[in-house]
Formats: C-alpha cells, sequence, structure tokens
C-alpha cells in the first residue's frame, strides 16, 4: 500500500508539473523573442530623426558608426533611388535579401527575417522625398534565446521539487498508513503465538483505529478467557488436592484390617485419578504470561489465608508453624488462582512427606526486583534435591507424581524466576521460590554468585536474612 500510494502520486505529480512547465517554458522562450526584437525595433528606430533630415552617405555613415549595433557590424541602411535618379545607398553590412527589403518597403511595417547566425529586423522609415528607407538590425541567436536555458533549468528544479516533495509527502502518509496495519499484523500474530500481553496502540486513520479498538478488546476477552480457565485449574487443584490429602491422613490412622487397607488403596487410587486429571488439564492448557493482563496479587495475603486454612489441619497433628514477612502488602506479578495452587501443592506436600508432629515455616522476603518464598520442615529431607527438581519430582518421597514442584515451578519461570530446593535450617527441606518483579529471566545464570538463604534463630515471626 505504501509503494502504491507513491506511484500514484510520482504518476499525478509528473502529469501535473509537465502540463504547467511544458506550456510555461514556451511562454518564457516567446517572452524572450519578443523582447530581443522589442529592444533591436527601439534602437533602429533611434535612425528615424537622421533619415528625415537628410539622406547624405557621409552624414548617415557617421550616425551609423556612432551607434553600438553600427560599430559592431550589426546594423545597415538602405536608402532606395530618388526622383534625380541617383543611385541607391546602402550604408553598413547586408544580410538580408532584396525580396525582404522589397515586402518591407511594400507592407511599410517592420518585419523579421531569419538569416544564417540569427534574424534580421527590417525597420522601414520614410524619408523626405516620399520614399521609403529600410534600417536593418542584425539579431545574435543568443540574444534571442537569452535567459531561456536559466528560466527552463529553474522550471525544471521547482519541476523535480514538486516531485520529490509529494513522493516524501506520500510516503509519510503511507507510512501512517501501513504502520498501524503492520502493528495490527504483528500484534495478531504474537497472540496467535501466546502473547496475551499483545497490544495495538489505537491511533492512525479511523478505519485502523477501529480495528485497533476491536483487537484490543478482541484479545481482553481472549485474556479474561484463559485467566477464567487457569482460575478454574487452580480451584480444581484446591478443592481436589487438600481434602485427599486430609482424606489420606485420616485413612492412614485407621490402624490394620482388610476395610482399612481397601479404604487406603481406595484413597490412593482416587489420589492418583485426581493428579492425572489435573496434570492433563495443566497440559493442555496453553502457556501464557503471567504479568498480562489482570495479573498480579497480594502474596503476603495470600499466604495468610491459605496458612489459616491449613493451620486447623496442623493444629489436629500437632505441628509447630512459624510465618514470617505477612505483614505488610507484597505484589508480584502472579495471578492469585497460581499463587494458591502453588502454596496448597508445597504444604500438602508437607503434610503427605512428613511425619505428625513436624514443624513447618513460610518466610516471604520482599526485595527489590524479586520476592522470595521459603517452605521449610522439619522433616526427613530430600536425599538428591538437583534430580527431584530435574525430574519434577521428589525421589525420596514415595508415590509422589511431582507435580506439586511442577506447578511451583511454571508458576516462578513465568515471571523469569526460579525454584531450589535445599536443606533447612529446620533439619529438614527448603523450598525456594524466586518470583522475578521486572520480567527479566534471570534464572542460574544470572544469579550463579547468590548463596543459600540464612536464617536468623529465634521464635516464632523471625525474619530471614537474604544475602544478594
Amino acid at each position: 500500500m505504501r509503494w502504491a500510494l507513491v506511484k500514484v502520486s510520482l504518476a499525478v505529480t509528473a502529469m501535473v508539473v509537465f502540463a504547467f512547465a511544458v506550456p510555461l517554458g514556451l511562454v518564457v522562450k516567446e517572452m524572450a523573442r519578443d523582447r530581443a526584437f522589442s529592444n533591436a525595433e527601439r534602437r533602429a528606430a533611434g535612425l528615424a530623426p537622421v533619415l528625415a533630415i537628410t539622406t547624405d552617405r557621409e552624414e548617415l555613415d557617421k550616425a551609423v558608426a556612432t551607434t553600438e549595433d553600427g560599430s559592431a557590424g550589426r546594423l545597415a541602411i538602405h536608402v532606395p533611388v530618388g526622383e534625380s535618379g541617383d543611385t541607391p545607398l546602402e550604408i553598413g553590412t547586408r544580410r538580408a535579401g532584396d525580396e525582404e527589403l522589397a515586402a518591407t518597403r511594400r507592407l511599410g511595417r517592420a518585419s523579421i527575417a531569419e538569416v544564417p547566425g540569427g534574424f534580421v529586423l527590417l525597420q522601414p522609415t520614410a524619408l523626405s522625398s516620399g520614399k521609403v528607407a529600410v534600417v536593418e538590425l542584425f539579431v545574435p541567436e543568443g540574444e534571442v534565446s537569452n535567459g531561456v536555458a536559466t528560466a527552463w533549468l529553474v522550471l525544471a528544479g521547482v519541476g523535480i521539487a514538486l516531485i520529490v516533495g509529494s513522493v516524501a509527502v506520500a510516503d509519510r502518509l503511507g507510512v501512517r498508513m501501513v504502520q498501524p496495519a503492520q502493528r495490527l499484523a504483528g500484534a495478531a500474530h504474537d497472540l496467535g503465538e501466546g502473547k496475551l500481553g499483545a497490544r495495538v496502540p489505537e491511533e492512525g486513520p479511523p478505519e485502523l483505529k477501529s480495528a485497533a479498538v476491536a483487537f484490543n478488546s478482541m484479545a481482553d476477552q481472549v485474556v479474561q478467557l484463559l485467566a477464567n480457565e487457569r482460575e478454574l485449574a487452580a480451584d480444581l487443584s484446591h478443592r481436589l488436592r487438600t481434602p485427599l490429602t486430609v482424606l489420606r491422613l485420616n485413612a492412614a490412622s485407621l490402624g490394620s484390617g482388610p476395610a482399612a487397607e481397601q479404604t487406603r488403596a481406595a484413597v490412593e487410587q482416587l489420589e492418583r485419578e485426581v493428579d492425572t486429571i489435573i496434570r492433563t488439564a495443566r497440559d493442555a492448557k496453553p502457556q501464557t504470561q503471567a504479568t498480562g493482563p489482570g495479573a498480579g496479587c497480594d502474596a503476603a495475603e495470600v499466604v495468610r489465608e491459605r496458612m489459616e486454612f491449613w493451620s486447623a489441619l496442623a493444629e489436629d497433628e500437632g505441628r509447630r508453624v512459624r510465618v514470617a514477612g505477612v505483614d505488610r502488602p507484597v505484589r508480584i506479578p502472579v495471578a492469585r488462582p497460581e499463587l494458591v495452587a502453588a502454596l496448597d501443592a508445597l504444604l500438602g506436600n508437607v503434610f503427605r512427606h512428613t511425619p505428625e508432629g513436624t514443624a513447618f515455616s513460610i518466610d516471604v522476603h520482599n526485595g527489590d526486583d524479586a520476592v522470595i518464598v521459603l517452605v521449610s520442615d522439619a522433616g526427613p529431607g530430600i536425599a538428591d534435591p538437583a534430580a527431584a527438581l530435574a525430574r519434577g519430582n521428589s525421589g525420596a518421597r514415595d508415590g509422589s507424581t511431582g507435580l506439586g514442584l511442577d506447578i511451583v515451578r511454571r508458576m516462578a519461570e513465568t515471571t523469569g524466576g526460579d525454584v531450589r530446593i535445599g536443606h533447612s535450617v529446620l533439619g529438614g527441606t527448603e523450598v525456594r521460590i524466586w518470583i522475578g518483579l521486572d520480567g527479566r529471566r534471570t534464572g542460574a545464570t544470572g544469579r550463579r554468585g547468590h548463596r543459600p538463604a540464612r536464617r536468623r534463630r529465634g521464635g516464632t515471626g523471625t525474619r530471614r536474612a537474604v544475602d544478594g
């Protein structure tokens, strides 16, 4: 479209320039010719008073010699034969033929004849004897076309400048029309690749601006639909995994016997089926940016809410719980349902894979470029943390599907963060969730020299100091 506009503008402007420049150039040439002959006629008329007074050859020679044209050999006087039969006089250099001279005397008005090297102006002048003398003035070709070439060059320059200017203006107008269309196409391509934050500036021509508004509205609807889907998946995880954890713990306390074994087997089978359903739902869900429109929550509020939910079960099992860093808001670019699902997955693992009475804690550290969430327990720990992260499951915990760590890892990676497993000061496992705040993928390489978090020992509510 851009080049089409440029071509159309070039063609139209060129036609307009030619339509005006060619006639104007011819007018300039004609004006130069008229100016040259008008000046020649004025100079030739300067000899009329002399011819009216005398036709003496000596006097006429002096009169011709005193003029600029006469001294340059461009002026001549033709005096016809008088009544006394005197011979005709010809003073100066003659260039015109007898026919042109006779025609000028017969018509009684100035005429122009073309001669080699230019033109001659033949000016008739009446004598006192009643005869007609002819003043011949030679006009060179250069004087006739004087200034024409310069005027044509100026016209050509103006025409070229108009053409270039119109092309430039058409190109700028084309850019204003094409760029919004290109941005719209690029945003549609990005949205198709799963970049849900793609939006189009609502600017440009009215039609493209309306298309941009419609596209942004459609993208917002897509984001909202996918957010609802994520919320539904997280809600499914929360609604099913948490009661199953409680049911599993209660089934473990039934003792021995066929009925108890059947109950525990049924619970395990149900848990496997639920894990399969949840994993399938997560795998089928498109990977989107957690920082898209509508994402973000208060991590401190979510931690307080989930710990209030899990505290009842912890009290029943005699577990000591510590929470720190949630006394003030901590904003993170993670959707609330995703953080809820990640915390429930980690806390569910603590209850499932540590003995009753095992203490655990959650610490939240708010930094300039990241938020760190530490989930620690005093359980037996994980024998090979690196292998557990690589496989997406905890190899030291029997019956684990690895879904909990996978949920946490995906949530952290959408913000450019990561998940690490280490040994806690409580003696068990520490899962550190690094949530990036600036959207850059820092990863292990970007924090190669980062040391594990260390805690200051103390009572409930003690904050950890992080070395960076």
